[in-house]
């Protein structure tokens, strides 16, 4: 197959297209930077500063304290954690011996995590003292193979006056620690030496994070990113910035747990020795005070968090004049809102494209170049596109044709967790990862994604499957037929719709459907609505036609 586009003439990114990266571990990354930047703020959380030598140090810490509880290489450790200075000690720490990540979302109901930490092997889960956190990693620890729990305290995060009044106004927010031998304190943990024992790492062979992602079926699969591929996207994502060089402040509030942001918030800022404003979630208000105090550089995002900024009444008063980059992914950026938000701003905002299976970046349009809005830009250095034909992927499109957008480069991951057969469908013979997305590569190598092959919903820079949303209505005993679409959301980008008929007697509205099954979903999947029909479209063998029922939706919507 020849169909390989080359970008060694009209590359627009400030660095060479076609170049490698050397091999680099995770620890040995943080170590260079503490290196060079000990004494420099690491992290800034809620106020409070955490240099690179305190970051490290307490890493070792946990490695440590890992350790003494017999875990080494290999061994799975969760993090069921929201953005707080525990996150990082403990995914440094967990790597520092050798052990993987499994990163776990706050989002997740007690179901799903039972079933990721099964399916990952994972032998000890990191959370925090939150009521909407703890109790559910409880439950989790009871129904399952997980050992052990390890509980830290958000307020043991912030500076001395804010924890006191953390604890003095937010104690409804915050969960009892049982007295069980399963759980240990974050605290007690890393009462230790700090000295673990040295581990070797290869870090083109061991794998450092599990990131679960649904893929076309839904079901969650366990992507393998090793160090190299997280380290090689961290330093493929700081190439093409022209500044990567200037002082670095980045604003953290996409959440760590999330791909995105492991690469562009975490792993990058930290190879360039930069300062990471931690929020433990999105809140514009709080996001726009941080830009305004820590003189904020850089702030990655999703189309729906640059919408609320910019919905925000403290926009008018926020001094953006240090914000010279944000890059938005997870969802398509819609024209309008980009011109709005750097009109208000005179921040760059740039579009870019990823995946989990890529460890986040694949291609981004250029800082300080041509922009082209509805692209994805062009690829990443050492990022190699193909366009496979969309009914054959053994073969290329046709030469101009749209085609299914196949990518080669080092930050691509090593496979899905136990799962040979998804292997199979995703990568193609010569190991081209399909990602099931459409794409035209234009004049001047600008990628524009046109379609998908994949069913996936893209809500506010979450990805959610139809197939896991219709399994749980399939579980209601009026619901005969489901089919879930992703519907055009002003904010959110897309939101989930339901459409179902019912079983022969019953008889629901669609507005109570949606109030029973919302609960049992993550905050992200929750329908916006059920709407009941009599019938649903089905093909000639009569099976459910989303294709049609999205023909539909799309002409209703079209109606003036």
């Amino acid at each position: 197959m020849d169909s390989e586009f080359s970008w060694s003439t009209d590359y627009q990114h400030p660095t060479a297209w076609d170049q490698c990266f050397a091999p680099l571990s995770l620890p040995d990354m943080l170590a260079d930077s503490a290196a060079q930047r000990g004494d420099a703020a690491m992290l800034d959380f809620m106020g409070r500063r955490f240099s690179y030598a305190e970051v490290t140090r307490g890493a070792a810490r946990v490695a440590r304290g890992l350790q003494q509880l017999g875990l080494g290489k290999g061994s799975r450790v969760g993090l069921f954690l929201p953005n707080v200075p525990h996150y990082v000690a403990a995914y440094y720490g967990a790597l520092v011996i050798g052990a993987t990540v499994v990163n776990f979302s706050p989002l997740y109901t007690a179901h799903e995590l039972e079933d990721q930490v099964e399916d990952s092997g994972t032998d000890t889960l990191f959370t925090v003292s939150a009521a909407a956190l703890l109790p559910t990693a409880l439950k989790v620890l009871d129904g399952s193979s997980l050992r052990r729990l390890v509980v830290g305290s958000v307020a043991g995060g912030l500076a001395c006056h804010k924890a006191l009044l953390y604890r003095l106004f937010k104690h409804a927010e915050i969960a009892p620690i049982p007295d069980d031998s399963r759980v240990i304190r974050f605290s007690a943990l890393i009462a230790n030496d700090g000295r673990p024992e040295a581990v070797a790492i290869d870090p083109e062979k061991d794998v450092a994070l599990i990131q679960y992602t649904g893929g076309t079926t839904g079901t969650p699969k366990g992507a393998k990113l090793t160090h190299q591929n997280l380290t090689a996207n961290a330093r493929q994502v700081n190439a093409i910035d022209p500044d990567h060089d200037a002082d670095d402040r980045i604003l953290g509030v996409l959440p760590f747990f999330h791909v995105f942001a492991n690469t562009c918030v975490l792993n990058r800022t930290v190879l360039n020795g930069g300062t990471i404003t931690m929020l433990p979630r999105f809140d514009a208000k709080q996001a726009l005070a941080a830009i305004t105090r820590t003189k904020t550089t850089a702030l990655p995002g999703v189309p729906t968090m640059y919408q609320a900024l910019l919905d925000h009444p403290d926009l008018a008063k926020t001094d953006f004049s240090s914000l010279r980059i944000c890059i938005s992914g997870g969802a398509p950026m819609p024209a309008e809102l980009r011109e709005k938000f750097t009109a208000a701003t005179g921040a760059s905002l740039v579009e870019g494209y990823g995946l989990t299976e890529s460890s986040g970046v694949v291609a981004t349009n250029p800082y300080d170049g041509p922009v082209r809005p509805g692209t994805i830009g062009q690829p990443l250095p050492a990022t190699h596109i193909r366009l496979l034909d969309k009914e054959d992927p053994t073969k290329a499109a046709p030469a101009g044709d749209p085609g299914e957008l196949a990518v080669k480069g080092p930050q691509i991951m090593q496979g899905y967790w136990n799962r040979p057969d998804a292997d199979l469908d995703s990568f193609t013979t010569d190991g081209w990862l399909r990602t099931g997305d459409v794409a035209v590569v234009e004049d001047g190598g600008y990628i524009r994604i046109v379609d998908r092959l994949k069913d996936m919903i893209a809500v506010g820079g979450f990805k959610v499957y139809p197939s896991v949303i219709e399994a749980h209505l399939y579980e209601h005993p009026a619901v005969k037929e489901a089919i879930v679409l992703g519907i055009p959301d002003a904010y959110r980008g897309e939101a989930p719709k339901a459409f179902v008929t019912l079983e022969e007697g019953f008889e629901i509205s669609g507005e109570a459907l949606a109030a029973w099954l919302n609960p049992q979903l993550g905050k992200h999947e929750r329908v916006n609505a059920v709407e009941v029909r009599l019938n649903l479209p089905k093909t000639m063998i009569g099976k459910l036609d989303r294709k049609a029922l999205r023909a539909e939706e799309d002409g209703a919507s079209a109606t003036p």
